[in-house]
């Protein structure tokens, strides 16, 4: 399995190819302004993963263009500002949490499907951002897939395409499920 990372310039991201990288090793990295859509379609990835990074998803160069061109046939997780770009890319509003999620961690639910599955309920995972996706922006292409108590949507996935978003570090030591819903995005 070939696995292509875009990476929007975070420190996180190679702690995330780290991870992915105890299940499959033919992972390639590159930056979201050092590759083209051909690059990616010459590359032919089995999956893609849009990386966490700082900033607004309107900003991650290839990322949009890798989701709406690729994401259709190619699975795609979105982690964190990976996150995000699916929000946008399909007509979900991103916009400025209540309160800043650096280095913060949350008890998640979740819908138990796909890459929740056998995850157990209220998992604590490890939270950084300042951008959310606005709950009431969700269009009818996507769908929630975990939340906070609080209600802040930390997934979603799309309703055709084989495309997964999270808004929380699965990388992350306090991300208790993290190497689970890794290896379960990995078998779909």
């Amino acid at each position: 399995m070939k696995i292509l990372v875009i990476d929007n310039y975070d420190s996180f991201t190679y702690n995330l190819v780290q991870l992915v990288g105890r299940y499959e090793k033919n992972i390639l990295v590159k930056r979201n302004d050092e590759i083209t859509e051909q690059e990616i379609k010459s590359l032919n990835p089995d999956k893609i993963i849009i990386s966490p990074g700082p900033g607004r998803p309107e900003d991650s160069n290839i990322s949009l263009a890798a989701l709406q061109k690729f994401g259709v046939k190619i699975p795609v997780l979105g982690v964190c500002l990976g996150h995000q770009a699916i929000g946008i890319s399909f007509g979900a509003k991103v916009i400025k949490a209540k309160i800043l999620m650096h280095g913060k961690t949350s008890l998640i639910q979740h819908d138990n499907k796909t890459i929740f599955k056998n995850v157990q309920q209220n998992f604590e995972a490890t939270r950084y951002h300042s951008l959310i996706i606005e709950k009431g922006s969700i269009p009818s292409s996507l769908e929630i897939t975990s939340w906070t108590d609080d209600g802040v949507i930390m997934g979603i996935r799309h309703r055709t395409f084989p495309i997964e978003g999270i808004q929380f570090h699965p990388e992350s030591i306090l991300t208790v499920e993290g190497k689970s819903i890794i290896k379960n995005w990995l078998s779909l």
